[in-house]
């Protein structure tokens, strides 16, 4: 690996308390992947990251620390250099997989923090932290099947001139045929937590998986390629973080950023997903309730 310079990222939430992004900037450039400029940021990021909380926690059994070290060390030489990881992944044992990797463990030694951004932030929020000190990014959910972001924050963000930083891109792997052409592990979190992969309502989202898949067919691609591909059309201020745990998902998704689309072939593939058709809530009702639609970060005590 390239000597790199790095910086950590913070992203403080009531659903996710304690959230922190590193953010590895090489020296130098890889053709691979477009570099994306953030506000706020004196260098930038690859407009791919690689969200690692799969590797220690929610999906199944824990990754073996040699083949998440492996996974990382991949995508950085690939040319990824936004790594999205947490203190609850595993928990803590996440931080300290990432921080394991070669140069990246300066990250954990020097305990760099240049930057502030939010996660599942209202409007209100976000609005607010702004006026107190400039955001750099928001994390959210947003996807095919997770567009409600839409109509308020993703506008908000831009107006202000923050970076959005969608997880979950995949719908959790639903566009990767989880669930549907792959089965989940025992102990995965979605069949529990995840109402869109409960029973009548996994059986009703199949179809827009169809669908999906369908009009990958017709572009050479994958559904996952397709999926990634049109959240990364909707703007040069988004980069997104899908997470994996094998190697050949990564440079699968990599192969998204090699598709090209028209508006109009945005427009139609957000069309086979109409957002009424889907079904079931994005998380359990109780985890719902603390997603940025029900929680504002609380007014300061005087």
């Amino acid at each position: 690996m390239s000597k790199i310079d790095c910086l950590v990222q913070i992203f403080r939430t009531q659903f996710l308390p304690e959230r922190i992004e590193f953010r590895v900037l090489p020296s130098a450039l890889f053709l691979e992947i477009r570099k994306l400029d953030f506000k706020g940021l004196n260098n930038s990021v690859s407009q791919l990251g690689l969200g690692c909380m799969g590797l220690s926690a929610f999906y199944g059994a824990p990754t073996a620390e040699e083949d998440g070290i492996a996974l990382i060390e991949h995508a950085f030489n690939k040319g990824i250099t936004f790594f999205d990881t947490a203190d609850m992944y595993g928990p803590f044992t996440n931080e300290v997989l990432v921080g394991k990797v070669g140069e990246l463990k300066k990250l954990v030694e020097e305990g760099k923090i240049k930057y502030i951004g939010l996660s599942e932030a209202s409007v209100d929020t976000i609005r607010r932290a702004y006026a107190v000190h400039p955001i750099t990014a928001v994390q959210l959910e947003w996807s095919l099947w997770t567009r409600d972001v839409e109509s308020e924050i993703i506008p908000t963000c831009r107006e202000l001139g923050i970076g959005i930083v969608p997880y979950s891109p995949l719908g959790r792997g639903f566009f990767a045929g989880k669930a549907i052409v792959e089965s989940l592990q025992e102990g995965d979190s979605r069949l529990i937590r995840i109402p869109r992969f409960h029973g009548e309502n996994l059986e009703k989202n199949k179809v827009l998986y169809e669908r999906v898949s369908a009009l990958a067919q017709k572009h050479g691609c994958t559904p996952a390629q397709l999926a990634l591909a049109w959240i990364l059309h909707q703007g040069k201020d988004v980069a997104p973080i899908p997470g994996t745990t094998k190697i050949k998902n990564l440079d699968e998704n990599i192969g998204s950023l090699k598709v090209k689309l028209s508006q109009q072939e945005l427009n139609e593939i957000a069309s086979a997903v109409p957002e009424h058709e889907v079904a079931g809530l994005r998380y359990g009702e109780g985890p719902y309730q603390a997603t940025w639609q029900f929680a504002n970060t609380p007014l300061p005590k005087h």
